[in-house]
Protein backbone atom coordinates (compact mmCIF):
# COMPACT_ATOMS: atom_id res chain seq x y z
CA UNK A 1 0.00 0.00 0.00
CA UNK A 2 0.99 3.63 -0.53
CA UNK A 3 0.46 6.35 2.07
CA UNK A 4 0.32 9.78 0.43
CA UNK A 5 -0.01 11.81 3.64
CA UNK A 6 2.36 11.24 6.55
CA UNK A 7 4.20 13.53 8.96
CA UNK A 8 7.12 11.16 9.47
CA UNK A 9 10.05 13.54 8.98
CA UNK A 10 11.45 14.22 12.45
CA UNK A 11 11.51 17.61 14.07
CA UNK A 12 10.15 19.84 11.29
CA UNK A 13 6.45 20.11 12.18
CA UNK A 14 4.00 18.61 14.68
CA UNK A 15 4.67 15.06 13.47
CA UNK A 16 7.53 12.78 14.52
CA UNK A 17 9.41 14.58 17.28
CA UNK A 18 12.73 12.82 16.75
CA UNK A 19 14.50 10.21 14.65
CA UNK A 20 13.67 7.40 17.06
CA UNK A 21 9.96 8.12 16.67
CA UNK A 22 10.28 8.37 12.89
CA UNK A 23 11.97 4.96 12.71
CA UNK A 24 9.31 3.43 14.97
CA UNK A 25 6.63 4.90 12.69
CA UNK A 26 8.41 3.40 9.69
CA UNK A 27 8.53 -0.05 11.30
CA UNK A 28 4.83 0.14 12.13
CA UNK A 29 3.99 1.20 8.58
CA UNK A 30 5.99 -1.66 7.08
CA UNK A 31 4.28 -4.13 9.43
CA UNK A 32 0.98 -2.79 8.07
CA UNK A 33 2.11 -3.60 4.50
CA UNK A 34 2.81 0.01 3.55
CA UNK A 35 5.65 0.06 1.03
CA UNK A 36 5.81 3.76 0.15
CA UNK A 37 5.25 6.90 2.21
CA UNK A 38 4.96 10.46 0.97
CA UNK A 39 6.72 12.70 3.46
CA UNK A 40 4.28 15.57 3.78
CA UNK A 41 5.20 18.03 6.53
CA UNK A 42 3.04 21.09 7.04
CA UNK A 43 3.82 24.27 5.17
CA UNK A 44 2.13 26.97 7.25
CA UNK A 45 3.56 30.43 6.72
CA UNK A 46 4.76 31.81 10.03
CA UNK A 47 4.38 28.50 11.86
CA UNK A 48 6.01 25.73 9.82
CA UNK A 49 8.06 27.55 7.20
CA UNK A 50 9.29 24.38 5.54
CA UNK A 51 10.98 24.70 2.16
CA UNK A 52 11.61 22.25 -0.65
CA UNK A 53 15.31 22.20 0.22
CA UNK A 54 14.64 21.61 3.91
CA UNK A 55 12.24 18.77 3.20
CA UNK A 56 14.73 17.18 0.80
CA UNK A 57 17.46 17.33 3.44
CA UNK A 58 15.21 15.81 6.12
CA UNK A 59 14.14 13.06 3.71
CA UNK A 60 17.71 12.14 2.84
CA UNK A 61 18.65 11.90 6.51
CA UNK A 62 15.68 9.65 7.17
CA UNK A 63 16.50 7.50 4.12
CA UNK A 64 20.00 6.95 5.47
CA UNK A 65 18.63 6.06 8.90
CA UNK A 66 16.14 3.62 7.36
CA UNK A 67 18.93 1.91 5.44
CA UNK A 68 21.10 1.69 8.55
CA UNK A 69 18.19 0.16 10.47
CA UNK A 70 17.42 -2.26 7.61
CA UNK A 71 13.88 -0.90 7.18
CA UNK A 72 12.64 -1.30 3.61
CA UNK A 73 10.40 1.70 3.04
CA UNK A 74 10.39 4.01 0.04
CA UNK A 75 10.10 7.74 0.70
CA UNK A 76 8.83 10.35 -1.74
CA UNK A 77 8.42 14.08 -1.30
CA UNK A 78 5.32 16.12 -0.72
CA UNK A 79 3.86 18.62 1.72
CA UNK A 80 0.62 19.37 3.54
CA UNK A 81 0.08 22.82 2.07
CA UNK A 82 -1.87 25.58 3.73
CA UNK A 83 -4.28 27.54 1.53
CA UNK A 84 -2.91 30.95 0.57
CA UNK A 85 -4.05 33.36 -2.16
CA UNK A 86 -0.68 33.12 -3.95
CA UNK A 87 -0.50 29.32 -3.89
CA UNK A 88 -0.58 28.95 -7.68
CA UNK A 89 2.44 31.23 -8.09
CA UNK A 90 4.30 29.37 -5.35
CA UNK A 91 3.57 26.03 -7.01
CA UNK A 92 4.67 27.30 -10.41
CA UNK A 93 7.86 28.72 -8.91
CA UNK A 94 8.66 25.40 -7.22
CA UNK A 95 8.53 27.00 -3.78
CA UNK A 96 6.19 24.30 -2.43
CA UNK A 97 6.40 20.64 -3.45
CA UNK A 98 3.78 18.59 -5.18
CA UNK A 99 3.59 14.83 -4.56
CA UNK A 100 6.69 13.26 -6.11
CA UNK A 101 6.98 16.28 -8.46
CA UNK A 102 3.64 15.40 -10.06
CA UNK A 103 0.63 17.59 -10.88
CA UNK A 104 -1.04 16.39 -7.65
CA UNK A 105 -0.60 18.17 -4.32
CA UNK A 106 -2.10 18.07 -0.82
CA UNK A 107 -4.40 21.03 -0.22
CA UNK A 108 -5.29 21.59 3.44
CA UNK A 109 -8.26 23.84 4.28
CA UNK A 110 -8.56 25.59 7.64
CA UNK A 111 -9.99 23.25 10.24
CA UNK A 112 -12.67 25.49 11.73
CA UNK A 113 -13.63 28.04 9.05
CA UNK A 114 -14.62 27.67 5.41
CA UNK A 115 -12.21 30.00 3.62
CA UNK A 116 -13.67 32.67 1.34
CA UNK A 117 -13.62 31.82 -2.36
CA UNK A 118 -12.42 28.31 -1.53
CA UNK A 119 -13.94 26.63 -4.59
CA UNK A 120 -12.74 29.46 -6.84
CA UNK A 121 -9.16 28.95 -5.67
CA UNK A 122 -9.38 25.18 -6.18
CA UNK A 123 -10.85 25.52 -9.67
CA UNK A 124 -8.22 28.12 -10.58
CA UNK A 125 -5.45 25.71 -9.60
CA UNK A 126 -7.12 22.97 -11.66
CA UNK A 127 -7.30 25.29 -14.66
CA UNK A 128 -3.51 25.59 -14.54
CA UNK A 129 -3.06 21.83 -14.72
CA UNK A 130 -2.74 20.97 -11.04
CA UNK A 131 -4.89 18.44 -9.21
CA UNK A 132 -5.66 19.62 -5.67
CA UNK A 133 -6.17 16.81 -3.17
CA UNK A 134 -8.25 18.10 -0.28
CA UNK A 135 -7.00 16.48 2.90
CA UNK A 136 -9.33 15.04 5.54
CA UNK A 137 -12.53 16.91 4.57
CA UNK A 138 -14.48 14.58 6.87
CA UNK A 139 -12.66 16.03 9.90
CA UNK A 140 -13.35 19.70 9.17
CA UNK A 141 -15.74 21.21 11.69
CA UNK A 142 -17.60 23.07 8.95
CA UNK A 143 -18.31 20.17 6.59
CA UNK A 144 -21.86 19.81 7.89
CA UNK A 145 -22.83 23.28 6.68
CA UNK A 146 -20.89 23.05 3.42
CA UNK A 147 -21.12 19.41 2.34
CA UNK A 148 -22.45 20.26 -1.12
CA UNK A 149 -19.32 22.33 -1.71
CA UNK A 150 -17.21 19.16 -1.48
CA UNK A 151 -19.60 17.32 -3.77
CA UNK A 152 -19.27 20.11 -6.34
CA UNK A 153 -15.48 20.14 -6.04
CA UNK A 154 -15.26 16.37 -6.51
CA UNK A 155 -17.57 16.43 -9.51
CA UNK A 156 -15.35 19.09 -11.11
CA UNK A 157 -12.06 17.26 -10.72
CA UNK A 158 -10.77 18.09 -7.25
CA UNK A 159 -9.68 14.94 -5.41
CA UNK A 160 -10.75 13.98 -1.90
CA UNK A 161 -8.50 12.21 0.62
CA UNK A 162 -10.10 10.72 3.72
CA UNK A 163 -8.06 9.72 6.77
CA UNK A 164 -8.00 5.97 7.41
CA UNK A 165 -8.37 6.56 11.15
CA UNK A 166 -11.60 8.48 10.61
CA UNK A 167 -13.23 5.33 9.24
CA UNK A 168 -11.97 3.21 12.14
CA UNK A 169 -13.26 5.67 14.73
CA UNK A 170 -10.00 7.25 15.88
CA UNK A 171 -11.39 10.77 15.36
CA UNK A 172 -14.83 10.20 16.83
CA UNK A 173 -18.32 9.57 15.51
CA UNK A 174 -18.66 12.79 13.57
CA UNK A 175 -15.55 12.31 11.40
CA UNK A 176 -16.54 8.69 10.90
CA UNK A 177 -20.02 9.71 9.74
CA UNK A 178 -18.74 12.13 7.12
CA UNK A 179 -16.00 9.79 5.93
CA UNK A 180 -18.47 6.96 5.52
CA UNK A 181 -20.98 9.22 3.82
CA UNK A 182 -18.42 10.40 1.29
CA UNK A 183 -17.39 6.81 0.61
CA UNK A 184 -20.98 5.64 0.34
CA UNK A 185 -21.73 8.44 -2.11
CA UNK A 186 -18.71 7.56 -4.26
CA UNK A 187 -16.72 10.77 -3.75
CA UNK A 188 -13.46 9.58 -2.15
CA UNK A 189 -10.33 9.16 -4.25
CA UNK A 190 -7.74 8.26 -1.62
CA UNK A 191 -7.20 6.98 1.90
CA UNK A 192 -4.12 8.11 3.82
CA UNK A 193 -2.92 7.93 7.40
CA UNK A 194 -2.08 11.59 8.12
CA UNK A 195 0.14 9.95 10.74
CA UNK A 196 1.81 12.19 13.30
CA UNK A 197 3.26 9.59 15.67
CA UNK A 198 2.55 6.24 17.29
CA UNK A 199 -0.48 7.08 19.45
CA UNK A 200 -3.82 8.40 18.24
CA UNK A 201 -2.57 9.07 14.71
CA UNK A 202 -0.35 6.12 13.71
CA UNK A 203 0.76 5.12 10.18
CA UNK A 204 -1.87 2.42 9.69
CA UNK A 205 -3.84 2.03 6.47
CA UNK A 206 -5.21 -1.51 6.73
CA UNK A 207 -7.80 -0.62 9.38
CA UNK A 208 -9.15 2.04 7.04
CA UNK A 209 -9.30 -0.37 4.12
CA UNK A 210 -11.25 -2.89 6.18
CA UNK A 211 -13.66 -0.19 7.32
CA UNK A 212 -14.04 1.12 3.76
CA UNK A 213 -15.08 -2.32 2.53
CA UNK A 214 -18.33 -1.93 4.47
CA UNK A 215 -19.26 0.90 2.08
CA UNK A 216 -17.48 0.18 -1.21
CA UNK A 217 -16.35 -2.92 -3.06
CA UNK A 218 -13.08 -4.63 -2.16
CA UNK A 219 -11.73 -3.55 -5.54
CA UNK A 220 -12.58 0.09 -4.89
CA UNK A 221 -11.10 -0.12 -1.38
CA UNK A 222 -7.77 -1.24 -2.88
CA UNK A 223 -7.92 1.61 -5.39
CA UNK A 224 -7.94 4.00 -2.45
CA UNK A 225 -4.53 2.81 -1.21
CA UNK A 226 -2.89 1.19 -4.24
CA UNK A 227 -4.17 2.03 -7.71
CA UNK A 228 -4.84 5.75 -7.42
CA UNK A 229 -1.86 6.52 -5.15
CA UNK A 230 0.42 4.80 -7.67
CA UNK A 231 -1.15 6.86 -10.46
CA UNK A 232 -0.46 10.02 -8.47
CA UNK A 233 3.20 9.16 -8.00
CA UNK A 234 3.48 8.31 -11.70
CA UNK A 235 1.87 11.67 -12.59
CA UNK A 236 -0.86 10.04 -14.65
CA UNK A 237 -3.48 12.34 -16.11
CA UNK A 238 -6.65 12.26 -13.98
CA UNK A 239 -8.80 11.15 -16.91
CA UNK A 240 -6.64 8.03 -17.27
CA UNK A 241 -7.16 6.98 -13.64
CA UNK A 242 -10.19 4.91 -12.53
CA UNK A 243 -12.47 7.30 -10.68
CA UNK A 244 -14.71 6.71 -7.65
CA UNK A 245 -18.20 5.43 -8.57
CA UNK A 246 -20.10 8.73 -8.50
CA UNK A 247 -17.45 10.38 -10.67
CA UNK A 248 -17.26 7.60 -13.25
CA UNK A 249 -20.80 7.44 -14.55
CA UNK A 250 -21.85 5.31 -11.59
CA UNK A 251 -24.65 5.85 -9.15
CA UNK A 252 -25.71 9.39 -8.34
CA UNK A 253 -25.06 10.05 -4.68
CA UNK A 254 -28.69 10.18 -3.61
CA UNK A 255 -29.76 7.30 -5.84
CA UNK A 256 -27.42 4.55 -4.68
CA UNK A 257 -29.66 1.60 -3.77
CA UNK A 258 -30.08 1.46 -0.02
CA UNK A 259 -27.40 4.07 0.62
CA UNK A 260 -29.43 6.86 2.16
CA UNK A 261 -31.62 4.58 4.22
CA UNK A 262 -28.66 2.63 5.52
CA UNK A 263 -26.83 5.79 6.58
CA UNK A 264 -29.91 7.22 8.24
CA UNK A 265 -30.58 4.05 10.16
CA UNK A 266 -27.00 3.94 11.45
CA UNK A 267 -26.18 7.60 11.88
CA UNK A 268 -29.42 9.51 12.38
CA UNK A 269 -28.63 12.66 14.31
CA UNK A 270 -24.84 12.38 14.11
CA UNK A 271 -24.19 14.37 10.95
CA UNK A 272 -23.77 17.83 12.41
Amino acid sequence: MIDLHCHILPGIDDGASDLETALAMARLAVSDQITTIACTPHIYLGLYDNTVEGIQTAMERLRQALAAADIELELVMGADIQITPDLRKRLQAGEVPTLNSSRYFLFEPPHHVCPPRFSELAFNLSAYGYVPIITHPERLTWIGDHYELFVELALKGVWMQVTAGSLSGRFGRRARYWGERMLDEGLVHLLATDAHGLGRRPPLLSEGVMAAEKWVSAEEARQLVEGRPQAVLANQAPDSVPQPPALNGGYPAEAKPGGMGRRLSQWLGLGR
